[in-house]
């Protein structure tokens, strides 16, 4: 079976969701995350604009305009889905109970600090909640690809703002698994039919790389 760079990094990013757990999804990339999960694991999912219970995007002609993520992409939501205000949303992920979070980055450096939400210079977005995410959830997981028109994005100091200065948990992109550690940063893992000097070349930041490194492996 042959993947695409975002269905690598989203079944990847699926395996290290728990059982019966809270997760918030970033837009983009993470939204297609909850396409892997099965739904006997029980995992709920949020968006920080306002649901407990999102699903992934319905079908062509089945958009309900009132069912968006954060970023206003059509979702679908699970049986015993809830709507809740900005103050209950923000108070679950602020307040620490959220499991974990996946993100997107448009940078990680050596220390795991996570870059994701401006480009200088361009019109674009604000933060929205990644700050209180990554400050706020128990694990940050952060799914990208990694490069951008063959720039790395794991670098050794981020150029752009910080999202936060709390260290990500992970860093799971098409190519690699990565994780920041006191040491700095970890490759754990490296993608189907990827060698580790690829990742190396693809990596401007320092890896630190044992004798054998795994391949992903996705399971059934």
């Amino acid at each position: 079976m042959t993947l695409s760079p975002d269905e690598i990094i989203q079944r990847r990013v699926a395996l290290e969701l728990h059982e019966g757990t809270l997760v918030n999804l970033g837009i983009g990339l993470p939204t297609g995350v909850s396409k892997y999960i099965a739904p006997s694991l029980g995992i709920l999912f949020q968006s920080e604009n306002g649901i407990v219970g999102m699903d992934s995007r319905p079908p062509e002609g089945m958009e309900d305009e009132e069912l968006t993520d954060a970023g206003g992409g059509y979702i679908s939501a699970v049986p015993g889905a809830a709507t809740v205000d900005s103050t209950m949303s923000f108070g679950l992920i602020r307040g620490g109970h959220l499991d974990a979070t996946v993100l997107g980055g448009l940078q990680v450096d050596e220390k795991g600090h996570l870059a994701n939400w401006v480009v200088p210079g361009k019109m674009v977005p604000g933060m929205g909640g990644a700050m209180d995410l990554v400050s706020g959830a128990r694990r940050v997981l952060v799914a990208m690809q990694h490069t951008a028109r063959g720039n790395p994005k794991i670098v050794p100091e981020c150029t752009l703002p910080l999202t936060a200065t709390r260290r990500v948990t992970l860093i799971i992109t098409d190519l690699a698994v990565i994780e920041p550690t006191d040491a700095g940063l970890v490759l754990l893992e490296r993608a189907p039919g990827v060698e580790v000097a690829e990742i190396v070349a693809a990596t401007s930041a320092r890896l630190i790389i044992a004798e054998v490194v795994p391949e992903m492996a996705f399971g059934g």
